[in-house]
C-alpha cells in the first residue's frame, strides 16, 4: 500500500470515530429506568425534620385571649431573646426565633429550659402546649412551629448550583435536584452523592438516579436540614474543563489530527 493509500484509509478511520463519539445515545441519562405502569416502588421510611442544635425555631402561640398568649411570642421589640415583655399593646413587633443551643436547648419565655433536639415540629407544639396548660399559663393555647434556617446545598454539574430553603418535611433527593434546575446532560446520574451531618460526622450516600430502587430506598431520599448533594460531571465534561479540553477522546483532538493528515497529503501529492 503506497502512501496516498495509508492516508486515506486514516482520514477515513479518523472520520468515522469522530462520527461514532458525536452520533452515540448515552444509555444511562434517563432516570428511574425500568419502571412500569402501575408498578409499586418501596421507599425509604419517611422522616420528618427534627430540629438539631444551631437551627432557628419560629414558636407562636395564640389562643382566645390574643393580649394573654402574645406575651410567648418574642418580637424584635421586647428586650431580649428569652424574655417576653408586656409593656405596649403586645401585637406588633416582627417574631425574633429561637436559636437551639449546642446542647439541643431552648430557653422559653416562663417555662424556662426545654430540650427540643430530635423533635419534631409537631412534637414540640404538644410540649409547649401541655407545658402552657399545666402550668396554669395558658387554658387553651395553640402553637405553631416552623423552622427559620432549614436549607440544603446542590452543587456540582446541575442548572443552579446553590441553597435552597426546605419548605416542607419530606422533601425528597429527585425534588431537591428539581430545585436547582435539573441535571446538566454532562452531569453523572449514577453516583450522586448526598453528604449529611450527624452529630460529629459526615455520613456520605451515593444514589444512582437511574434505578428507582437504588433512589427510593437510599436513606438520603429524603433530606434534611444540611443536607449537600454533589453532582459529578462526567469525563466528556471533565476534560472540556482543561485548559485547550483537548484529549485523545475529544472531537477536538479529532479534528486536529484530521486537519493534519490533510495538510500533509496536499504537500506531498499536490
Amino acid at each position: 500500500m503506497n502512501l496516498k493509500n495509508i492516508l486515506l484509509v486514516s482520514i477515513i478511520a479518523i472520520m468515522q470515530t469522530m462520527a461514532y463519539s458525536s452520533c452515540s445515545t448515552p444509555k444511562n441519562i434517563a432516570y428511574l429506568q425500568g419502571l412500569s405502569q402501575g408498578e409499586i416502588q418501596a421507599l425509604s421510611e419517611q422522616r420528618r425534620l427534627t430540629i438539631k442544635p444551631d437551627d432557628k425555631l419560629s414558636i407562636l402561640v395564640s389562643s382566645k385571649d390574643p393580649e394573654l398568649s402574645q406575651v410567648f411570642n418574642l418580637t424584635v421589640s421586647q428586650q431580649r431573646i428569652g424574655q417576653a415583655s408586656t409593656s405596649g399593646s403586645g401585637n406588633s413587633g416582627q417574631n425574633v426565633p429561637f436559636t437551639v443551643n449546642p446542647e439541643g436547648d431552648i430557653n422559653y419565655p416562663f417555662i424556662g429550659n426545654i430540650h427540643v433536639a430530635g423533635l419534631t415540629r409537631n412534637e414540640l407544639c404538644k410540649v409547649i402546649e401541655d407545658r402552657l396548660r399545666n402550668e396554669g399559663l395558658l387554658k387553651d393555647p395553640i402553637v405553631i412551629v416552623e423552622f427559620q434556617n432549614a436549607t440544603i446545598s446542590v452543587l456540582g454539574d446541575v442548572g443552579a448550583p446553590g441553597e435552597y430553603p426546605i419548605d416542607k418535611d419530606n422533601l425528597n433527593l429527585l425534588q431537591a435536584i428539581s430545585k436547582a434546575g435539573d441535571l446538566q446532560i454532562t452531569g453523572q446520574r449514577q453516583n450522586v452523592m448526598v453528604l449529611r451531618r450527624d452529630g460529629d460526622n459526615e455520613i456520605a450516600y451515593f444514589v444512582d438516579l437511574t434505578n428507582p430502587k437504588s433512589v427510593m430506598e437510599s436513606p438520603a431520599y429524603h433530606l434534611q436540614q444540611n443536607d449537600i448533594i454533589y453532582v459529578e460531571p462526567n469525563s466528556m465534561h471533565k476534560r472540556q474543563s482543561t485548559v485547550n479540553g483537548t484529549s485523545v477522546l475529544t472531537p477536538g483532538f479529532w479534528f486536529s489530527i484530521a486537519s493534519f493528515i490533510a495538510s500533509m497529503s496536499v504537500l506531498i501529492f499536490k
